[in-house]
C-alpha cells in the first residue's frame, strides 16, 4: 500500500517537543505522487460512515484530503484557518498543537450540523481538539473523526477519547525513533 510505503523509513525532523515525518503525504517532499493521495481518499471513505452534513479540515495539511473526500462524498467542506477574516459568525478556537499554539477560525459550521473531522496526522491532539472545540461553539456535533496516521507515542487519540468521548479512526499508526530519526509503521492498536 502506498502510505505504508511512504511512511515506512521516512525521515523525520524535531518539532518543538516531538519528531514529525517529512514525506510526500504531508509535505510533498517529494511532490505527492496522485495514486497516493487517491489510495488515501479511497481508504478513508471505507474506514467511515459519512453520516454528516458536512466535512471539516484545517487549512495547512488537511485540506488537500479533505477536497478530494468531499468530491468523493459528496459533502460540503468547511475549512479552519489559521488567520481571521474578520466574518460574521467565525468561530474561534484556542489551539495548542504539536506545531502552533494560538488561534483557529472556522467558517460554514452551522448550529445543528452534523460534521465528520478529516486530518492527515493525530499526532499530541491539539488540532483536533480546537476543531472539535469550534464544532461545539457553533451548536453543531462532531459524528466522526478521521485521520490518515496516528503518531501512538503522542498520545493525540487518547486525549481525544478521554477529553470528547470520539474515537479517531486512523489507516495507520507510526513511531518515530529519536535516535535513528527514522519513521516505522507499526501493527494496529485497537
Amino acid at each position: 500500500m502506498f502510505l505504508e510505503q511512504v511512511y515506512e523509513n521516512a525521515p523525520a525532523v524535531k518539532s518543538g517537543k516531538h519528531y514529525t515525518t517529512v514525506n510526500e503525504f504531508t509535505d510533498q517532499q517529494p511532490a505527492l505522487r496522485p495514486e497516493v493521495l487517491v489510495e488515501v481518499r479511497d481508504r478513508l471513505c471505507e474506514l467511515g460512515l459519512f453520516d454528516a452534513d458536512k466535512i471539516l479540515v484545517e487549512e495547512d495539511k488537511g485540506a488537500i484530503l479533505g477536497a478530494a473526500i468531499c468530491l468523493e462524498r459528496k459533502l460540503p467542506l468547511a475549512v479552519a484557518r489559521w488567520y481571521s477574516y474578520e466574518l460574521n459568525h467565525e468561530l474561534t478556537a484556542s489551539i495548542d498543537s504539536e506545531y502552533f499554539s494560538g488561534k483557529l477560525y472556522v467558517n460554514g459550521i452551522s448550529p445543528g450540523d452534523r460534521v465528520v473531522i478529516i486530518d492527515d496526522t493525530i499526532s499530541t491532539g491539539g488540532t483536533l481538539a480546537a476543531l472539535i472545540e469550534a464544532v461545539s461553539l457553533a451548536g453543531a456535533s462532531v459524528v466522526e473523526v478521521l485521520v490518515a496516521v496516528e503518531k501512538v507515542s503522542n498520545r493525540g487519540a487518547e486525549l481525544i477519547r478521554s477529553r470528547f468521548n470520539l474515537e479517531v479512526k486512523s489507516l495507520i499508526q507510526i513511531t518515530v525513533d529519536p535516535l535513528t530519526q527514522r519513521a516505522r509503521v507499526v501493527p494496529k492498536q485497537s
